[in-house]
């Protein structure tokens, strides 16, 4: 017995032995093999794999992203996500044995993933390559990936179609293709796939096709996500047989039909994202079978018929049936649930009354019912719960008081109620609570007035109460708003005198008062509403002058103060606004008219003035001129020679203090791309106020007429605590513009760069920018279609000379109307590089054109910034289509008209399908289809219809929701070109 036990002790000894070889052995090449893929061309620019020395205690285990075997000591999990790590795939990683998880994600990992890369790979049990640069086909997977459970490849830039090994893998779970280039068709094949519980496909430019017909054979799936696929036909009847799915996501895309009655068979289902689509029919009643479901989400489809009581009476947390055709009345077991918190019925022609105790069983969050039908009071409980954030009810027929329990809801920070017949007072604490920023009641019959307390939503942006029957006076609490953008309190019974403090309001673009009876002066001190873009005080009861400080204001475009009582001259300081819409009619101003308003297109703004006079702009009476004028006018001229002397003596002295603040000129670093005649003082000298057109979020523009005859524009550039981006953005345009010659892109003539100072040198635009000119109230500038069209042509021209002739290319980023500026014919110029990226420099400090921030402007930008940070030029094409669309349609990219949650290229679409199901095309000459996108204001006399039929086409190509599907800049010239040869022709 003594002899067996010793037998045993020493097998049990020598086992130990060997596996302590074994596991020194393994170790020992496990570090082999993961210094040597890091040494051999893996990017780590971070450092973050610093810690990869050979040396250090317990190697490789406690090295970043390693994990080992807690059994043998062997790596078993490599996990360098989020790490910034960049080259080729790494295959050498896959030389490890023992390895049973790589995860690369979210890196810069770039080009093409062979075949033979990963067939190192067959023994992983999963592989994330997710949020990388790749491109080029998906590799074939060979047999022996046999363990292989989880495949995510999403979010980089592979092409082509699904390979047939991906229908072959017998033990994947989850398989993850999304937010790539793929543009096959969705394989059946991958419905074999029996083990597959997570199925990811979405954002992909599929070739149109329909969801796999035998998809019911996935019986373990439990997640679908194809949204944004171009699928298109029926959504198949198999569905039903997916009993383990719980989200289900086909949104996005372009299926058609009825909702099949099958849909009542996923009885596990939580999540139904149908929305975007043209299902249409009725709700099928087995809905109401899904007693799991929790988000139902149907919106923006053609479906009909009304909202089932047994649907309705569903314990549904997310209910969306908006942008649809439903109809009817809500059921009162709507508001039974107790789960609802998010309620989306508007765009639609539901009618009757909202249940009265909608909220009171609930914690709603969102309800927006707009753009229907609705009448009879509010629901009083709405909020409840205490955590409605969103009330939109606007564009319906309610009527009665806004209840008092509103008043109590300070959770609420978006309100829109506006074209509705509500009346009574406003509860007063509905006017302040601390997080609203929106707040919207205009076109009811509400009374009373705005109180004091409205200095505590210190949030609000937006006050929109026009068009009611408040009264009284603007408190001055309301100064506080200190965000304040839009003030419309027109059409009400206002009256007192416009506080002073209204001009402390920094921030105010918009300020509407018009139709009231504000009595009093016009403040002076506006000298703060740098960005005022809109001031309209018209009829009103205002006294005194009209200060001439506006004419210092750089952003004022539409200044409206007809029917007052204004009285004294008309100050030569309001000619430097540059102005697209202005009327001083039906006042009682006098003297003359100064030079720059002595134009007949401005009279209509001058009438009703008696006592003012004009040499020659009739009917305006002309000016007397008393016997000793002469006499008068030189001893004027005289004393203004003497002080215009002693001004330019004193600028001679002070001026380079003034500009630089205390800084040497000697310290200026100038440097002339064009040749222009100047000297250094023609450039500190100009930089004052009279000589200010313009002021924002990077600097300050002014126009300069230099002693050589030439007028320029002049960029200053911010500095102090915006020296970072400043800095950034200074030599973004100067890298960019100072090597490109093209005569559309706005010329830079030079830069000079001192310390704390930055300028820049343009050739001067005389008609200001697209956006400024194509957006003007009255429309007195761009009503003809040749020059709009002769525009967009230009602009092309430009942008392709940017992508295709410079190298390395350049990607503007930021194309918009406001970046499109228009000389004395109109011809246009691309500008503002501030954010211009090239694609070289793309690769160095971004990563393959993957961007650290959002760039660009709200309603320009294309949808892939959605899912990826990754642009290219397509970006910018996508941006080109809006604009194209503005032309066209003389509406901004998100112009209130188009409802909520729509932005142009989604309204231009729904309005071109519409036309094309109603059969009458859009092919007329005139279309009245066509007529409802043409902007109104255009001379249809200059309308060439079939030719903004093309264009309008051209801008859908270049709206394209997949990048791949948009053309290059230098197709949409040609493309543009052909439509303007076919016009002459």
């Amino acid at each position: 017995m003594s002899s067996r036990r010793t037998i045993l002790s020493l097998l049990a000894s020598l086992y130990l032995f060997v596996g302590y070889i074994y596991v020194v052995s393994s170790t020992t090449w496990d570090v082999a093999v993961l210094l040597r893929v890091k040494n051999d061309g893996l990017g780590d620019p971070d450092g973050r794999l610093s810690d990869w020395v050979d040396t250090s205690h317990n190697a490789p285990c406690n090295w970043t992203g390693i994990t080992c075997d807690p059994q043998n000591g062997a790596v078993a999990s490599i996990d360098l996500s989020n790490l910034g790590i960049a080259g080729r795939f790494p295959e050498g990683f896959c030389r490890i044995t023992t390895l049973q998880n790589l995860n690369l994600g979210n890196n810069n990992l770039n080009g093409s993933l062979s075949s033979l890369a990963v067939s190192f790979c067959s023994y992983l049990h999963s592989l994330n390559l997710s949020s990388n640069l790749f491109v080029g086909d998906l590799p074939e997977f060979e047999p022996e990936f046999a363990n292989l459970t989880a495949l995510d490849l999403g979010y980089n830039n592979f092409s082509g179609g699904i390979p047939a090994s991906f229908g072959r893998f017998p033990a994947i779970k989850v398989l993850s293709l999304h937010g790539n280039l793929l543009d096959g068709t969705i394989p059946e094949f991958l419905t074999n796939l029996s083990e597959l519980t997570r199925l990811e496909l979405g954002y992909n430019p599929f070739t149109p096709s329909p969801l796999p017909r035998t998809i019911g054979n996935l019986k373990k799936i439990d997640y679908i996500w194809l949204s944004n696929s171009n699928l298109a036909g029926d959504i198949p009847e198999s569905i039903g047989n997916l009993t383990a799915l719980r989200n289900f996501d086909l949104s996005i895309n372009n299926l058609t039909g009825k909702i099949p009655d099958s849909i009542g068979g996923l009885r596990s289902v939580e999540q139904i994202l149908l929305y975007q689509n043209q299902l249409s029919g009725e709700l099928p009643n087995s809905l109401s079978n899904l007693t799991s479901l929790r988000e139902l989400d149907v919106s923006q489809n053609k479906l009909t018929g009304k909202l089932p009581e047994n649907i309705a009476g569903m314990p549904l947390c997310v209910l969306n049936l908006n942008d649809n055709s439903f109809e009817g009345e809500i059921p009162e077991i709507l508001a039974s649930n107790p789960n609802l918190y998010f309620l989306n019925l508007y765009n639609n022609q539901f009618f009757g009354e909202l249940p009265a105790g909608l909220g009171r069983n609930c914690d709603l969050v969102e309800i927006d019912v707009s753009g229907n039908e609705f009448e009879g009071p509010l629901p009083p409980n709405l909020c409840y719960g205490n955590k409605l954030e969103r009330l939109v009810t606007f564009n319906n027929k309610f009527s009665g008081t806004i209840p008092e329990s509103y008043g109590e809801c300070n959770t609420l920070n978006y309100i829109r109620m506006e074209n509705n017949e509500l009346s009574g007072t406003v509860p007063v604490r509905f006017w302040s609570f601390s997080g609203l920023t929106r707040f919207q009641i205009g076109n009811n019959t509400l009374q009373g007035s705005i109180p004091a307390s409205i200095s505590s939503a210190q949030g609000l942006t937006d006050v929109l109460i026009s068009g009611n029957n408040f009264s009284g006076g603007l408190p001055p609490e309301i100064c506080g708003l200190k965000e304040l953008k839009t003030l419309d309190a027109g059409r009400n019974r206002f009256s007192g005198e416009l506080p002073k403090c209204i001009t402390e309001l920094t921030k105010l673009k918009e300020l509407y008062l018009p139709e009231n009876m504000f009595a009093g002066v016009i403040p002076t001190s506006v000298h703060n509403w740098k960005d005022l873009q809109t001031l309209d005080l018209s009829n009103n009861d205002l006294t005194g002058e009209i200060p001439e400080e506006f004419g210092s204001l750089p952003a004022l475009a539409y200044l409206e103060l007809e029917g007052n009582s204004l009285s004294g001259e008309i100050s030569a300081e309001l000619t430097k606004m540059k102005l697209i819409s202005f009327n001083l009619s039906n006042n009682k101003l006098e003297g003359i008219v100064p030079e720059g308003f002595n134009k007949k297109n401005l009279i209509q703004s001058l009438i009703g003035n008696p006592g003012l006079c004009s040499p020659n702009l009739k009917p305006l009476p002309p000016c007397p001129k008393p016997k000793h004028l002469r006499f008068y006018a030189i001893g004027v001229l005289a004393v203004s020679a003497l002080v215009l002397a002693g001004l330019v003596i004193w600028l001679y002295k002070t001026k380079t203090l003034k500009v630089l603040f205390g800084k040497k000129q000697s310290s200026l670093e100038i440097t002339t791309f064009q040749r222009v005649g100047f000297i250094e003082d023609d450039l500190l000298g100009s930089l004052k106020e009279e000589n200010l057109i313009g002021s924002g979020g990077s600097g300050r523009v002014y126009r300069v007429k230099l002693k050589s005859g030439q007028t320029v524009a002049i960029k200053r550039l911010w500095g102090g605590n915006r020296q970072g981006d400043t800095e950034a953005e200074f030599r973004s345009e100067v890298e960019t513009l100072g090597r490109i010659r093209h005569a559309n892109v706005v010329k830079l003539l030079l830069s000079c760069i001192g310390e704390d100072f930055r300028v820049l040198m343009y050739e001067y635009m005389e008609n200001g920018s697209l956006g400024d000119v194509l957006h003007g109230q009255k429309g007195r500038v761009l009503l003809n279609w040749p020059k709009r069209f002769s525009i967009a042509v230009g602009a092309a021209r430009g942008l392709a000379y940017l992508h295709h002739d410079c190298v390395p290319p350049i990607i503007h980023r930021d194309v918009k109307s406001n970046n499109i500026l228009l000389d004395e014919e109109f011809g246009p110029r691309v500008a503002d590089f501030g954010l211009a990226k090239t694609l070289q420099s793309d690769v160095k400090e971004e990563g393959n054109g993957v961007m650290s921030r959002v760039a660009g402007s709200c309603g320009y930008i294309a949808p892939e910034y959605a899912y990826t940070l990754k642009v290219n030029e397509k970006s910018d094409v996508y941006s080109f289509g809006v604009v194209l669309l503005e032309l066209i349609t003389g509406k901004k990219p998100n112009d209130d008209s188009f409802g909520e949650h729509k932005d142009i290229v989604k309204w231009v679409t729904e309005v071109a399908l519409s036309s094309q199901e109603e059969g009458s095309g859009m092919t007329r000459s005139p279309s009245m289809d066509l007529e409802q996108l043409i902007d109104p204001r255009m001379d249809p006399s200059t309308a060439n219809y079939e030719e903004i039929e093309n264009v309008l086409n051209v801008a859908f190509l270049c709206t394209s929701a997949f990048p791949i599907s948009r053309p290059s800049m230098r197709r949409v010239v040609e493309l543009l070109k052909k439509r303007n040869l076919a016009r002459e022709e």
